[in-house]
């Protein structure tokens, strides 16, 4: 029986909170994987599905870019990977009446988890000027809305093409040549907002943006330290091979300021242990830091590298590799000299003896990996934070050897293979050059703008026309009041969704949605049905095959999609023949094979079972392509997060049922979190100290500069062991609390895990709906 969408909106009105849990999956995790998709889907299709996610003649999962395994289990998948399956492939469609029942301003006040619940989107429809309601549009007509739209911009810098994750190689690489054939390189990605910080970071030292490790990397680990992360919410399947490395004897060690359950206990859902022994500890050491810390815990540690080798001289740092490989050595090691031990224990909140701990647990290790995801990227010195991690793992020759790197880990399941296929604001001229060579025309130089100034043009009038490629721009972004009237000022915004999100009801004076085809679903062109190919975390590329029949015969892929629009807009020019791609995307690979640097015979490479690894200088032979020609140790200077007596360090956070701004349920079940997400946590101790209780309604005040606070109204406090002087709130609702202007210093990432903020007694009650902001 096909689920039925939910009516009335959601409220907090009856949150249950009880204590986090210590481990993650086990039985419990296997439950709520299954039980959602067979409600949603029924069996048959949940069993089809769920056999082929993740292996090598089924899909790609839409919900992280956690590297496979060589070896597939039947399971290949985890609780959240499920979810969105079930999200994705449910069989429940937004009809054509409910768009005449409801209105657009109708829709402004739901939440996020209401508007994904309406089930997918089957049409192409349009909002006129003026009008308050999308309406059905033919694809052609909707084409040449775009078309016209774009042909009579006064510049084509006056457009913009925003890019999710999600997309496909295939289709990324066409958004990206329909942009620049325009004549603009405005792409601005999701990668702008969550790991822009890393490329920054490493195309500096080591001259790649990407893991230096490979997935079999771990299991040869000594130790692997894991910072600003949650495996067990957002890419559980990391959990396996970090338990397999345990098993392997590797120590781990987890930075947090949050207790997270998957970096404490962890129950194999694929043993019987799993099913009814105790959890296996993951973390050997947990450091609770303060948020922004890890700046100086990582300096702290090189410090402690350095004594050792003055103590023992030879013994400790990799002095070979130093001088073949590195420069930059004696001006850090001069910095460290006179690192503050006073400064480090005031900006970590940690104790000297815990940062000996880890420093002995490095010392003792001959092959280290550091993992991190955005609790490192989303702070003003992200860049430099990084930096001080390739800093660490050079002294001891931790680059390009088995079982040792840096693992940047990435949340979206092809956000690193979209900037392989050129979507970025800023390209380096070798790729512009090939790509100008292979399709007749010269492409842009200019930088475009990214996510953030993208926003800002937005909002000064600059840009016309919004493409979004799947994602929810509004709703991810930082500084939600801003972003969206920003958005309202545009004559044309373009969706390509499978679902309604934010972004579909803040729209320019005109808009377009535009169906997409799901991961899960046969793409079938002209030459019969099509696989899409997807780059994971560790510079894995490989194909993707949709398994059942598109939800409706009105969805087209984005790669189709894309092609159609400029197809629409550029017709023969420079004799691109866009149709050709739409009929067979072996065309488009062929383009790729010429065009971006690793691909050469994509085709074939992608054929491969097991595809192929792109090259990697640090990981594949220690070469690294640096404005020196050597992986570069650098000096950073420290800069703590400044918090005034009587305030805290907010970060935003995803809840466990939670994927980017898409909400699976209303439950955090390892937070304890149940039938709500108005909440803040606090520690137990700060709430006292700010004369507040747990369970008390708050406002949250954001402090930035000399601007007006922001505010989030109608907050339940909940008592929480977090870091002294931190508190978390979910994402994306504490989004209008971060200014767009505070970013990081040279990514311009938003700043959303150090947003200085007060907490006082709310007079709205909680559990009234969605929260009240100012």
């Amino acid at each position: 029986m096909t689920p039925k969408a939910p009516l009335e909106d959601f409220s907090d009105a009856n949150i249950e909170i009880t204590e986090p849990l210590t481990h993650a999956v086990g039985i419990e995790g296997v439950y709520h994987s299954m039980e959602p998709a067979i409600k949603a889907m029924g069996l048959a299709r949940t069993a089809k599905l769920m056999t082929k996610i993740n292996h090598k003649e089924g899909f790609d999962c839409m919900s992280c870019a956690w590297p496979d395994p060589d070896h597939r289990k039947i399971a290949e998948f985890c609780e959240n990977g499920a979810k969105a399956v079930t999200w994705e492939a449910t069989p429940l469609k937004i009809e054509r009446s409910f768009w005449q029942e409801h209105s657009i301003s109708s829709l402004e006040d739901k939440t996020e988890y209401w508007l994904g619940m309406q089930g997918r989107l089957i049409e192409p429809v349009y909002k006129a000027q003026g009008s308050d309601h999308y309406e059905p549009i033919s694809w052609d007509e909707a084409y040449a809305k775009i078309a016209d739209h774009l042909n009579g911009l006064a510049h084509p810098n006056e457009a913009a093409f925003y890019t999710s994750g999600r997309a496909s190689n295939e289709a990324a690489f066409v958004y990206q040549l329909m942009s620049r054939v325009l004549g603009t390189n405005n792409l601005p990605d999701c990668s702008n907002m969550c790991h822009e910080s890393t490329g920054t970071a490493m195309q500096h030292t080591v001259g790649i943006g990407k893991s230096t490790v490979s997935y079999n990397d771990f299991a040869k680990a000594d130790l692997i330290i894991i910072m600003g992360q949650n495996p067990g919410t957002n890419h559980p399947r990391m959990l396996t091979a970090l338990h397999e490395a345990k098993q392997h004897g590797a120590r781990i060690v987890a930075v947090n300021p949050l207790p997270e359950a998957g970096l404490i206990g962890y129950k194999d859902p694929q043993s019987v242990k799993g099913y009814l022994g105790k959890a296996t500890q993951i973390a050997d050491q947990f450091l609770k830091i303060r948020s922004g810390g890890d700046m100086a815990l990582l300096q702290a540690i090189s410090k402690r590298v350095l004594d050792a080798e003055a103590e023992y001289p030879g013994e400790v740092l990799d002095h070979d590799f130093i001088a073949q490989h590195c420069d930059g050595f004696e001006a850090f090691a001069s910095h460290m000299a006179n690192l503050d031990e006073r400064e480090v224990e005031q900006a970590t909140g940690l104790p000297a003896a815990e940062i000996d701990e880890l420093a002995d647990h490095y010392l003792s290790s001959e092959r280290v990996i550091i993992c991190w995801a955005m609790g490192i990227t989303q702070h003003r010195k992200g860049v430099d934070t990084i930096r001080e991690i390739i800093n660490l793992l050079l002294l001891r020759g931790n680059i390009g050897k088995p079982g040792a790197g840096a693992s940047p880990v990435r949340g979206h399941s092809n956000v690193q293979g979209d900037r392989t296929m050129g979507v970025w604001e800023q390209m380096p001229d070798s790729f512009l050059d090939a790509l100008g060579k292979e399709f007749n025309f010269d492409p842009p130089r200019d930088h475009g703008v990214d996510a953030v100034h993208g926003i800002r043009a937005l909002n000064e009038g600059k840009i016309k026309v919004w493409m979004s490629l799947g994602g929810n721009l509004v709703g991810a972004i930082s500084d939600t009041h801003l972003a969206e009237s920003a958005m309202r000022k545009t004559r044309l915004s373009v969706q390509l969704s499978t679902k309604l999100n934010r972004s579909h009801v803040v729209t320019g004076e005109e808009a377009l949605i535009l169906p997409v085809l799901g991961r899960t679903e046969v793409d079938e062109q002209a030459t019969g049905p099509q696989y899409i190919t997807v780059e994971d975390s560790v510079c894995a590329v490989h194909a993707s095959h949709g398994q059942v029949p598109p939800i409706s015969d009105q969805v087209r892929s984005e790669t189709a999609i894309v092609a159609g629009i400029a197809h629409a807009t550029f017709g023969d020019r420079h004799g691109i023949d866009w149709q050709a791609m739409i009929r067979d995307y072996d065309v488009i690979r062929d383009h790729i094979s010429r065009v971006v640097p690793g691909c050469e015979d994509y085709n074939e490479k992608t054929r491969r079972r097991d595809g192929f690894i792109l090259p990697n200088g640090p990981r594949d032979s220690r070469t690294f392509n640096t404005e020196t020609g050597k992986a570069r140790i650098t000096v950073n200077e420290l800069e703590p997060v400044e918090c005034p007596p009587g305030r805290l360090i907010l970060q935003t956070v995803r809840s466990h049922d939670q994927f980017n701004t898409t909400i699976y349920s209303l439950n955090d079940r390892y937070r304890g979190i149940k039938k709500g997400r108005y909440v803040v946590f606090v520690h137990p101790d700060d709430l006292a100290d700010l004369g507040l209780t747990d369970g008390q309604t708050v406002d949250i005040f954001s402090e930035w500069k000399d601007e007006p606070d922001r505010v989030l109204r109608g907050f339940r406090t909940v008592a929480f062991p977090t870091a002294r002087g931190c508190a978390a709130a979910y994402f994306p609702e504490a989004n209008v609390l971060i200014p767009l202007d505070s970013t990081a210093l040279e990514s311009n990432t938003p700043v959303s895990k150090a947003v200085v903020v007060r907490l006082e007694p709310s007079s709205v009650p909680a559990g009234v709906g969605r929260p009240i902001t100012v």
